[in-house]
């Protein structure tokens, strides 16, 4: 899975796990992947079970019902430097999935290999830049 730097919104300021949950969505209708009531069942989803993955890293995405608002699957990542509160763990990276039918295990799959190196996680987290952050999650 190779990413394009319009998908990163690079160190962002701190705020609750909702506020990041309703960004990633956002940032998922602005791509035109989903349409907008997808961020609910993002929402939804997290009530339910849980998305932080480890290493520092989440992953909201919507709830079954809420597939029918996938336009096309991709992914935006929110980089924290400092990282937020999630569900009592500390979270640098949260990425929402639009994953259209059929799509969506094999993009969980594809970052939960590319994120359970914690030395990765540790240069992504660490990356001066949005551009060096891309080149790193790409290799």
């Amino acid at each position: 899975m190779l990413i394009e730097k319009n998908i990163v919104s690079f160190d962002l300021p701190s705020m609750s796990k909702e506020e990041a949950i309703q960004l990633s969505g956002e940032k998922l209708v602005e791509l035109g992947l989903v349409s907008e009531p997808y961020i609910q069942g993002m929402l939804e989803k997290e009530k339910t079970d849980i998305t932080y993955i480890g290493n520092g890293v989440a992953i909201p995405h919507g709830t079954n019902e809420s597939k029918k608002f996938v336009k096309e699957s991709g992914i935006v990542i929110l980089h924290f430097r400092k990282g937020i509160e999630y569900n009592s763990e500390k979270v640098f990276l949260v990425i929402g999935i639009a994953g259209a039918e059929g799509d969506h295990l094999s993009i969980l799959s594809d970052i939960a290999i590319k994120l359970s190196n914690e030395q990765t996680v540790k240069k992504l987290i660490e990356a001066p830049d949005v551009e060096s952050f891309v080149q790193i999650f790409n290799e």
